[in-house]
Order: C-alpha cells, then sequence, then structure tokens
C-alpha cells in the first residue's frame, strides 16, 4: 500500500511538473505572438504615416563622397531625354569626376534610387515638376533616371516627349503614368511665362494671378515647385492690373523681398483653396546656389565656376549666393499653409548643392545666342555657374524627392 502511495505520489508530482513546463511554455508562446504582432501593426502603421518610415534621418546633413563603383547612376549618352543644356560630356568636357560623387547623410543611408519601384508608384498618376529651369534640369535628371524601366520592345512603349503649351510632359504609357515640366519661373503670371521665348526681356511679374498656370495643374498627383533664381534680378517691374489692360499700372522696384512673399501668398492660397488634400502630395525644392562668386572658395576675383574640377569638401560651407532670406519665406509660407491643413514638404537641398561648385555646365553645354570674340577669349565670362551637368547633382534632388514619394 505504501508503495502504491509512493508511486501515485510520484507520477503526480511528475505530471505536475510537466503541466508547470506546458504552462510556462504557453505563456512565453503568447508573449513572443502579442510581441510580433505589435511589432507587426507598428510596422504596418509606421508605413502609413508620411514621415515616420524615415523619423530621425536627416539627409539633408552630409557630406559628398568620391563613389567612381556606384555613381553615376545612368550614362549621359544613353539617356534619350537628354537636353543640350546639361549635355556636359557632349559638348567636350573631359573631367568626368563631378558624375562620381555620392551625398552620404551624416546619420543615415540614403535610399538607392529604384525606378520600376518609382513608376510602378506612378501607375495611372501625374508627377509635375512646377517652376524655372533648375527646375527643368530636375526634370530632365527624372526622366534619365527611369528609363532603365521602360520596357523598349513594348509596342506601346515610347521615348518622345509631348510639347503643349507652357508643358513638356513624357508618358510611360506601360505604367499610365505622367511625368511632366511646366514652365511657371515666378509661379505667378508673367512676361516671362513663353517657354520657348523668355529671354531678354524686363521682367513684369502681376504678383497676385495665379490661376492662367494653376488650372494646368489640378489634375497632379505630384506637384514639385520651385521659384528663386528668377526672383534674384536687380530690378522688376510690377504690374497691377492685366497684360491687355490700358489702365493697367506699371511699378519699377528693386530686387523685392515683399513682392516675393506676396506671389508666395497667393500662390499658398490657390493651393488651400484648389488642392485635394487626400490626393495631392506637395513638394518644394529649395535654393539651387550658384557659383559666381570665385572668392567664396578662395579664388581670385572675378573667378567663378570655370575650370572647378573638385567640390568644396569643408563642411558647412555656405556661399554668398544663398539667400536666407529668400528661404525663410518660403519656409514660413510653407508653415502658414499646415496651419491651414495643406501639408507641403519643404526639400532643402541648398546646403548639399553649395558644395558642388565643381557640377555646373561653366562652357560646356549649348548656347542658345552667339558669343561675342572677347567672351569667347575670356570663359569665366559666359560659364553657365547656374545649372547642372547631368549625371550629376540634380539626381541627388531625386533620390531624395523619391524616398518621399515612396514613403508617404
Amino acid at each position: 500500500m505504501a508503495v502504491t502511495q509512493k508511486l501515485v505520489l510520484g507520477t503526480w508530482k511528475i505530471r505536475y511538473k510537466f503541466h508547470s513546463i506546458a504552462v510556462l511554455l504557453l505563456i512565453a508562446l503568447v508573449i513572443v505572438v502579442v510581441r510580433l504582432k505589435g511589432d507587426s501593426e507598428g510596422f504596418l502603421e509606421q508605413q502609413k504615416r508620411p514621415d515616420d518610415s524615415i523619423p530621425h534621418c536627416n539627409f539633408f546633413s552630409g557630406k559628398w563622397v568620391y563613389d567612381n563603383i556606384s555613381y553615376p547612376l545612368y550614362k549621359e549618352n544613353q539617356c534619350s531625354f537628354m537636353e543640350l543644356d546639361f549635355a556636359c560630356q557632349k559638348f567636350g568636357r573631359k573631367d568626368l569626376n563631378y558624375q562620381k560623387w555620392r551625398w552620404q547623410p551624416h546619420d543615415c543611408e540614403l535610399p538607392r534610387f529604384n525606378s520600376t519601384a518609382l513608376l510602378e508608384n506612378l501607375r495611372g498618376k501625374k508627377l509635375v515638376f512646377v517652376g524655372d529651369s533648375l527646375n527643368r534640369n530636375q526634370w530632365t535628371s527624372m526622366l534619365c533616371l527611369i528609363e532603365s524601366s521602360i520596357p523598349s520592345s513594348s509596342p506601346s512603349s515610347s521615348k518622345s516627349l509631348i510639347w503643349k503649351g507652357n508643358s513638356i510632359l513624357f508618358k510611360a504609357t506601360d505604367y499610365n503614368a505622367t511625368i511632366q515640366f511646366y514652365w511657371s519661373p515666378f509661379l505667378v503670371e508673367s512676361n516671362c511665362d513663353e517657354i520657348k521665348d523668355h529671354r531678354g526681356r524686363v521682367r513684369i511679374i502681376r504678383p497676385n494671378a495665379i490661376e492662367k498656370h494653376a488650372r494646368q495643374w489640378t489634375d497632379a498627383d505630384i506637384l514639385v515647385f520651385d521659384s528663386f533664381v528668377w526672383w534674384e534680378e536687380p530690378k522688376l517691374t510690377v504690374l497691377w492690373g492685366s497684360f491687355e489692360s490700358s489702365d493697367a499700372i506699371y511699378k519699377e522696384v528693386g530686387r523685392s523681398y515683399r513682392h516675393y512673399e506676396m506671389a508666395l501668398n497667393t500662390w499658398s492660397d490657390w493651393l488651400e483653396i484648389n488642392i485635394n488634400r487626400s490626393r495631392t502630395k506637395l513638394f518644394f525644392m529649395s535654393l539651387s546656389p550658384h557659383h559666381r562668386v570665385g572668392e567664396d572658395w578662395g579664388r581670385d576675383k572675378g573667378r567663378n565656376c570655370y575650370s572647378e574640377t573638385q567640390p568644396v569638401l569643408k563642411e558647412r560651407y555656405q556661399g554668398s549666393t544663398t539667400d536666407s532670406i529668400m528661404m525663410q519665406i518660403v519656409e514660413s509660407t510653407i508653415h502658414k499653409l499646415e496651419t491651414r491643413g495643406v501639408k507641403v514638404k519643404f526639400l532643402n537641398i541648398t546646403q548639399l548643392t553649395d558644395y558642388r561648385k565643381d557640377a555646373h555646365p561653366s562652357v560646356y553645354k549649348k548656347f542658345w545666342m552667339n558669343l561675342a570674340e572677347e567672351q569667347l577669349a575670356k570663359p569665366e565670362s559666359y560659364s553657365d555657374c547656374v545649372h547642372w551637368c547631368l549625371p550629376g547633382v540634380p539626381d541627388v534632388w531625386n533620390v531624395i524627392l523619391f524616398s518621399y514619394i515612396m514613403h508617404s
């Protein structure tokens, strides 16, 4: 009897230990499942929120790193969309190191541009770049970046551009996607609004008039704006009234921050009333510094970007052509818009761009006017130190834009 009791007691202890272990394992399994579920939901929620997928990454603070392995992202002579203003290699530039610098943020990695992923994101949509020739520089870069993912064998595939009014359109027919450039250098109406004929004029603006342009943007899913360089003229003429009116008032002004602010207020008012906030993503590119003042980086007076082959490598360098007041006006306008329920992402590419004194076309581009003999004798006098060679700096602008498009 005693033996039987001991056997029963021993069996009970074994069963008790087994059940205890089973319960502990079950509890552990439940905890793991709950945590995994929470992590999964957190990840999914992170993908839904526009900026949370890149929560602590400042893409705009970093340095340029020479990288002749992964850069350039495409070849100039293989881009069907390359414009003669940006084709530096075609027009004789021998030093091609400007193509091989990669932007490296300090505290994170810049995503690799994925043209197929972007086109899938743009399926059935329209991406529109609105602004001046720097915006056109970026638009051209975007077309070169995505070209590798446009099927050349497809019967519906076409790499031709469509000119329509102030616009140049590219349609990726296999994706039903449109990538468009819209010429509007002041955003508001001006006498320089003709895309093919806007040079050599006294610049006249109507700071309160935007509808002529803006009605062309209403069907866009993504709008990328810029407007700085045309406002840097020492003189502008402001028009109160219409160009057709006989009693309109014209007033010549110096370089005017007040009228720049007025134009941006006109732009922001239009966005508030007309933009579909649940559908349209809005971006504003910051100022792209030019390099006309060689003294900024230690050159003699009168020198500029001509013959420069290296970036400025001193961190936090800022040249004299960065207009911080204009930048503040844009940021303030965007902040006010956000308080009114319209979100515009300001992509502050100014600092990273300012380092790249080496990457302008300089004399290596198509010049659309005949150059005088005295100009030809002094290349600095006609060097383009405003726009950018492609491949080059605007590709990085687009990699950053790509990241925000994909995560919003």
